[in-house]
């Protein structure tokens, strides 16, 4: 095995490590049992020629003899290795130049059945010199341990200070370690997810059945079939959840007590632990709420990294995503010192009927609401009753609703549809007795020109055609809009029109002239009638504001 450099900053020493140094490779190490568990962390290197080494090993131990203390029968030789196994030795270097030539039979099936790594070595070697070289790597690479791990802590302090939140927190452990992290509660809805150098669809995916099969614990382990690395977040005295680290990819532990993770992993996981219990006590908004809000958000403004990381983060809080429809919803509160109220009451009364649903801030007086329907629910009357809750909770609140979305993907044009419809509904805007939220169809010509009033080309429509006729009532007192308002709305009936003025006939007659000539046109044309009632509905609601 040529020698080669050796790069160990941040991690243990591992067998592989020691037998790729120049210093042993110049032995030529063959490695005849235990290939697969090179990966073994190299904690001190022994050197013995006793036949009882265990004795004086603590486990981690790389063993280097020349063979001469080995026993001659079978049975001592078995009791030699298993003596090394139940220590924890990392594996046995032998020298194959005094006493032996090739390992004896008897040792070989030993290490295999034990699962210890032999090494043997065809040219004599110093084995001063190599403890000299790895115990100056292990040491050194403790010593670039504890700054590491000062960085960690200096790190977490000063997010602590700040007053960083839980996905600062999360975002800083994934950063860190280099692994993906997850925050949950305690009916294992993930709150919090940093995916590093993963997608949030793998990290989430079937979390519920994935976490409930990986036992909790009281301390920072290792636990499940899938080896995550995992610790309890308190608040006040009490388990709230927990944080996880995700190894690499999916699969059993390794064989150190960490398993894929290295002390600077779980030092990240231990101080995250305490930082989330620091930030609970300081963010006193619940956490599950949050999570709400970062989720619509993200839906909203299409933030999502794909369809399918969507799917899997909203699955992940609990919310069901398959054979389901969607509907988006917004509350708009009158002030703003309602919407926490407003958001914590919708939230439990959805829950008390069973509804499947995301609740979240999205403005300061905007509440967006999320719901999961099933194929046969019809989404009417949940929306009803969601809206009558909303204004026996909050009265003057607003409620629209966008069209119902079949999958998660259209979740977001449903929720632009809803801000249209909002934005189209005037305050004390009339609706169907039997209906207390506003929809899409209820957006007609006035609701759409209210939607559209700040835009100057609006404005600048309405004055064109009719400043002039303004302008002539405000310099001789006259009415002449009131009574172009009474036409248009009688569809050119001048009967009507004089009956809902109350003018005759002859004087309606004279307005429309005067309104003809002062405008410069002709309002027995059907087109320029509907022109002069677009610009008249757009000056009433211009004048709302």
């Amino acid at each position: 095995m040529p020698g080669r450099e050796v790069n160990t900053a941040g991690r243990p020493l591992t067998v592989a490590d020691v037998l790729a140094l120049p210093v042993l490779a110049a032995g030529q190490p063959q490695v005849v049992t235990g290939l697969s568990r090179l990966d073994r962390p190299v904690r001190w290197v022994h050197i013995t020629e006793l036949t009882d080494p265990a004795s004086f090993l603590k486990g981690g131990e790389l063993v280097l003899t020349t063979g001469m203390p080995l026993p001659e029968e079978p049975a001592g030789v078995r009791r030699y290795v298993d003596e090394l196994a139940d220590i924890g030795a990392a594996a046995l270097v032998i020298e194959l130049v005094r006493r032996y030539h090739r390992p004896p039979d008897a040792l070989v099936h030993a290490c295999e059945v034990r699962g210890l790594p032999l090494v043997t070595l065809a040219k004599d070697v110093n084995f001063l010199e190599v403890t000299q070289v790895v115990h100056a790597f292990i040491l050194g690479n403790q010593a670039e341990v504890m700054r590491r791990t000062q960085r960690v802590h200096e790190a977490f302090t000063a997010l602590t200070l700040r007053g960083a939140g839980p996905e600062d927190v999360v975002r800083a452990a994934a950063e860190m370690s280099g692994h993906t992290v997850v925050l949950e509660n305690l009916v294992h809805q993930a709150l919090v997810c940093e995916p590093s150098g993963d997608t949030a669809e793998a990290a989430l995916t079937s979390w519920e059945q994935r976490s409930r099969a990986t036992p909790p614990a009281d301390h920072t382990t290792v636990s499940g079939p899938e080896g995550w690395l995992v610790a309890p977040v308190e608040y006040q005295g009490e388990r709230w959840g927990r944080v996880a680290m995700l190894p690499p990819a999916p699969g059993p532990a390794a064989h150190s007590t960490f398993g894929p993770f290295g002390p600077e992993a779980v030092t990240v996981l231990e101080r995250t632990a305490m930082a989330l219990t620091i930030a609970r006590l300081t963010h006193p908004t619940p956490w599950e709420r949050a999570a709400h809000r970062g989720v619509l958000r993200d839906l909203v403004e299409q933030r999502h990294r794909s369809p399918a990381d969507a799917e899997a983060r909203i699955a992940a809080l609990g919310l069901p995503t398959a054979d389901s429809r969607f509907i988006a919803v917004l509350a708009d509160v009158p002030c703003e010192d309602d919407t926490t109220k407003a958001e914590e009451l919708l939230s439990e009364e959805l829950k008390k009927k069973g509804t499947q649903a995301l609740v979240g801030l999205l403005a300061p007086t905007r509440l967006g609401i999320l719901l999961s329907l099933r194929p046969e629910q019809p989404w009417r009357p949940v929306v009803e009753h969601l809206s009558r809750t909303a204004l026996d909770l909050v009265p003057g609140t607003t409620v629209s609703t966008g069209s119902e979305a079949a999958d998660l993907p259209a979740v977001a044009r449903s929720f632009r549809e809803a801000t249209r419809v909002a934005e189209a509904t005037e305050p004390g805007q009339s609706l169907p007795p039997d209906r207390s939220y506003h929809e899409r169809s209820d957006i007609g010509l006035r609701r759409l020109l209210f939607a559209l009033r700040d835009d100057t080309r609006i404005q600048d429509y309405a004055e064109r055609r009719l400043g002039r006729l303004a302008d002539h009532d405000a310099r001789h007192g006259t009415d002449l809009l009131t009574t172009l308002r009474h036409y248009l709305d009688a569809a050119g009936n001048k009967t009507v029109a004089a009956r809902s003025g109350g003018l005759s006939r002859e004087t309606v007659y004279q307005r429309l002239r005067a309104i003809e000539r002062i405008l410069d046109c002709d309002l027995e044309s059907g087109e320029q009638r509907t022109e002069l009632h677009v610009a008249l509905t757009a000056l009433d609601v211009l004048r709302l504001q």
